[in-house]
């Protein structure tokens, strides 16, 4: 079985890293001197299953006093590179925050009300083709191509050998202090390398001398046979443990596969809140896949680990999915103040999401902390289903 995750690599130029550098995004960092920790992660990821087109947008935050660094970002094929809005990350956020559920649709009143909830009816809410190689005597590492996306110098190279590619690295003055099977499980793959230099220079300087900053919010588009998330690369940086954050907008409700499955943890507290509503508030909707939910409940006990055998393992959390109807765009960039926890930002302030978010495109937000045993392969979500029957239960309002 394979998984998916789409992932980056930083690596350390031939600078000496002096503190850590905190990852918000989908990447691996590398350091000449010492390991540097990657605690976290986080994606939006598109998905045309009929065209076979895949795109990600990552943005990392930096502190440290590297005089320039870079990142190794790979994909299975050839990408296209485009800036995106600085503030993103922080608006997606803010418009897939739960609302509040009236608690007058449960029976009991003195219930708490937590981060679970919402579902279609009762629960709704308002609201290529793989890269290859060209050529018959392709170099050792081919730069296929050099740009500027925003303020970022980048390369897209091949390689026929890890090695190869260790060695350009080096050559290029990015000190590559890693794993090098790690690089080989894409070189085999025969996967594209966007390498990206860092130039922490143009970032603030805090207090104590080390740079602080964002770097640009990048989206790469690609082609693919299957949506991919490349999480093997992460282990490098990653200790112990990385949690990754993942938007994924789709013509279907995304979740990952078996055990990363957020039905182990979403689907038992959906019956529950299903059972303290009110028997005339569920739809036929609720009612069907509460059967579902209840038939397939051994089933999901049989995929969750024993308590030995799961001693590092999370289950993944489903956070909020809809499908976006066109007054959920036409409310982007309005005046209008949604009714979610970061009141201070608008509508009107959600403006950068416009031409992201797409009507008619599930929209699905899901969490997950990975131990660093876990991470041999990438992730490739798949549409969401329990037993053979796909979920299309919606989640924007909270349950108990």
């Amino acid at each position: 079985m394979t998984r998916a995750l789409v992932s980056l690599a930083i690596v350390g130029a031939a600078v000496v890293m002096a503190g850590r550098l905190p990852a918000e995004a989908a990447c691996c960092f590398f350091s000449a001197a010492q390991p540097v920790e990657q605690p976290s992660q986080r994606a939006f990821i598109t998905w045309d299953p009929q065209e076979g087109v895949e795109s990600f947008t990552v943005q990392p935050k930096f502190e440290g006093a590297a005089g320039e660094f870079g990142m190794v970002i790979p994909t299975p094929s050839r990408p296209r590179l485009y800036e995106m809005p600085r503030e993103f990350f922080r608006e997606l956020g803010v418009f897939t925050t739960l609302k509040p559920m009236a608690r007058n649709k449960y029976r009991s009143q003195g219930v708490g009300f937590g981060g679970f909830g919402g579902g279609a009816g009762m629960f709704g809410g308002g609201f290529g083709r793989a890269g290859g190689f060209a050529g018959p005597s392709p170099p050792p590492v081919d730069v296929v191509e050099s740009g500027l996306v925003g303020t970022l110098d980048y390369k897209i190279v091949t390689a026929e050998q890890s090695g190869d590619l260790y060695q350009w690295l080096k050559d290029n003055r990015y000190s590559y202090k890693g794993d090098e099977e790690t690089l080989a499980f894409y070189v085999r793959k025969r996967w594209f390398f966007t390498v990206m230099k860092i130039d922490p220079m143009q970032a603030r300087s805090a207090a104590d001398g080390k740079f602080v900053g964002d770097i640009t919010p990048t989206r790469f588009v690609f082609t693919t046979r299957r949506l991919v998330y490349p999480l093997r690369i992460t282990q490098i940086s990653v200790p112990k443990r990385t949690t990754a954050l993942l938007y994924i907008q789709a013509p279907q409700k995304m979740d990952l596969w078996g055990r990363d499955s957020y039905q182990l943890s979403f689907a038992p507290q959906w019956k529950r809140a299903a059972d303290l509503a009110y028997p005339e508030l569920l739809t036929s909707v609720d009612r069907e896949w509460k059967r579902v939910v209840e038939r397939e409940t051994p089933s999901l006990d049989a995929v969750r680990p024993s308590a030995g055998e799961g001693r590092e393992w999370q289950p993944t959390t489903l956070e909020w999915a809809k499908k976006l109807t066109s007054r959920d765009i036409g409310m982007l960039g309005t005046s209008f103040v949604p009714d979610r926890t970061d009141r201070e930002m608008t509508f009107r302030q959600l403006r950068n999401l416009r031409g992201h978010l797409r009507e008619g495109q599930w929209l699905t937000r899901m969490r997950r902390t990975f131990a660093r045993s876990e991470m041999v392969e990438d992730l490739t979500p798949v549409p969401a289903q329990l037993g053979g029957t796909p979920d299309e239960i919606e989640y924007t309002e909270m349950m108990p």
